[in-house]
């Protein structure tokens, strides 16, 4: 059985929410996710009130090694 990753800043997840998907900017308090769009670093940002409604898509060191290549 896979545990469910937290999502922590940097990583890419899929908020059910607003449903769509985004990068997490900043966590604050530990538990307010900031999101921006996945493909536009200036765009609208959203806050998510908790892990619950996100889901880890793509983990901050995926999306690092396929931004290098």
């Amino acid at each position: 059985m896979t545990e469910q990753q937290s999502p922590w800043v940097g990583d890419q997840v899929y908020d059910s929410n607003a449903e769509k998907e985004g990068v997490v900017t900043d966590v604050k308090n530990g538990t307010t996710y900031v999101l921006r769009p996945v493909r536009s670093p200036w765009g609208q940002h959203w806050t998510a009130p908790s892990a619950d409604v996100l889901e880890v898509t793509v983990p901050r060191q995926e999306r690092v090694a396929r931004e290098k290549d």
